[in-house]
C-alpha cells in the first residue's frame, strides 16, 4: 500500500501555526521590580539620613535667617534681608573673611607640595614602607582639641617652646599672638600637621595606579627621576590633585577648632587678629543669642564655598578634559549618535531578517 504526498504549489506559501503570546506571571514580573528597583533600595539608606541631618537642617537656617529669632518662645517676625545686610555691613566679618582666606593658603598651598613630595618618597622602594605609609597618618586621628592645645603652647609668647629656641639660636621672639600674620602662620601650622598625611595618602594611592610601564619606558629611553616625576607622575595625578584642592578649600574656609583653641579665650584675639568666619558664626550665635544673624552669616559661608567650588568644577572639567580622559563630545551629541546607532542597528535587524525569510522560501 502506497501513500503519495502532495507538494504544495509554487506559489503558495507554507501554513505556520500563530504562537500563542507568552504570558508574564508575576514572578517574572517581582522579578523585573527587583532589577530595577534593588539599586535605588540599597542606596535610599543614605539619602534619607542625609534629607534628615543634612538637608533639613540648611532649609531651616535657610528659613531663620529671613526671621529675627526669638530663642525662648522659638518663633520669629520676618524682616527679610536685613540679616543679611546686617552681616555685611559689620568691618568684623571682612576681617574675618580676609584672616579664613589667609589662613586657607598658608595651610593649603605648603601642604599640597608636602603631602606630594613624602607620596612620591613612600612611592619608591623602601624598607618598612608600610609602616611609614601608616606612620604619615597618626596626626591625623589625633583630636583636634588636643593638637591645637600643644600648638598653642608651643607658640607661646614668653614661654613657648619656638620663642625659646629662636632666642637660644640669637633671633629674637615672634609675637604669634599679638601679630596678625604670624598668628596664621601658627595657625596653619597645626592644619598642615593634621592634614598632610592625609593628603599624602590619597596621592600616594593615585600613584599607584600609574603603570609601571610609563616608567620603564622612560628609564629606557634615558629620562632620570625628576623627568619621570615631571612628565609622567604630575600629569597623571590631574583629578587627584583637583580633589584634593577642592576638599582642601572646603575645610580650609571651615576652619573652627584651631583658632578656637588658640588661646584661652577663644574669641579669635584682642584685635579679631586670627577671626575666622566661622568662629565668628558662634560668638554670634551662642555667644549673643542671635540665631538668625548666625544663620545669615552661615549661608554667606555657603554660598562663598559654592562658588568656590563652582570655580573649581570648571577647571577641573578643562584639565581633565585636556588629560584626554573625558569625552569632548556634549551630552546633546552623544544621546543623537547613541539614537542613531541604535537605528542603524535594527535596520540591520530588519534587513537580516528579511533575507532569512527569503531563504527559507
Amino acid at each position: 500500500m502506497t501513500s503519495t504526498l502532495e507538494r504544495p504549489t509554487g506559489g503558495a506559501a507554507p501554513q505556520t501555526r500563530a504562537r500563542e503570546p507568552r504570558r508574564v506571571g508575576f514572578s517574572t514580573r517581582r522579578s523585573t521590580w527587583d532589577l530595577k528597583l534593588s539599586p535605588y533600595l540599597y542606596i535610599s539608606p543614605f539619602f534619607i539620613l542625609f534629607a534628615i541631618t543634612g538637608l533639613f537642617p540648611i532649609a531651616y537656617t535657610a528659613v531663620i535667617s529671613f526671621m529675627d529669632w526669638d530663642l525662648v518662645r522659638n518663633s520669629g517676625e520676618f524682616i527679610g534681608f536685613d540679616q543679611y545686610a546686617w552681616v555685611l555691613s559689620q568691618p568684623k566679618f571682612w576681617i574675618a573673611l580676609r584672616n579664613t582666606f589667609s589662613i586657607f593658603l598658608l595651610s593649603s598651598v605648603p601642604q599640597l607640595i608636602v603631602a606630594i613630595f613624602i607620596a612620591a618618597m613612600l612611592d619608591q622602594n623602601i624598607r618598612a614602607k608600610t609602616f611609614w605609609r601608616m606612620s604619615v597618618l597618626i596626626p591625623y586621628v589625633m583630636a583636634p582639641v588636643a593638637v591645637a592645645l600643644i600648638f598653642s603652647n608651643m607658640f607661646g609668647d614668653q614661654y613657648g617652646v619656638v620663642n625659646t629656641t629662636l632666642q637660644n639660636l640669637g633671633l629674637p621672639a615672634v609675637p604669634w599672638h599679638s601679630d596678625a600674620f604670624a598668628s596664621h602662620i601658627a595657625i596653619a601650622t597645626m592644619v598642615n600637621f593634621r592634614w598632610t598625611g592625609y593628603n599624602t595618602l590619597i596621592l600616594l594611592a593615585a600613584m599607584q595606579a600609574i603603570p609601571r610601564e610609563y616608567y620603564e619606558a622612560a628609564t629606557v629611553d634615558g629620562a632620570g627621576k625628576i623627568r619621570q616625576f615631571s612628565s609622567i607622575t604630575l600629569p597623571s595625578l590631574k583629578p587627584t590633585l583637583i580633589f584634593v584642592i577642592i576638599t582642601a578649600t572646603i575645610g580650609g574656609l571651615q576652619i573652627f577648632d584651631e583658632p578656637r583653641m588658640y588661646d584661652q579665650y577663644g574669641t579669635g584675639g584682642a584685635d579679631n587678629q586670627w577671626l575666622t568666619v566661622t568662629l565668628w558664626l558662634y560668638n554670634v550665635g551662642w555667644g549673643e543669642w542671635n540665631f538668625g544673624r548666625a544663620a545669615a552669616l552661615a549661608w554667606i559661608l555657603f554660598l562663598i564655598i559654592l562658588a568656590i567650588g563652582a570655580i573649581n568644577m570648571v577647571v577641573t572639567r578643562s584639565l581633565v578634559r585636556d588629560d584626554g580622559s573625558r569625552d569632548p563630545r556634549s551630552r546633546r551629541e552623544r544621546r543623537a549618535q547613541a539614537r542613531a546607532a541604535e537605528e542603524r542597528l535594527r535596520a540591520d535587524a530588519a534587513s537580516v531578517g528579511i533575507r532569512g525569510e527569503e531563504t527559507r522560501r
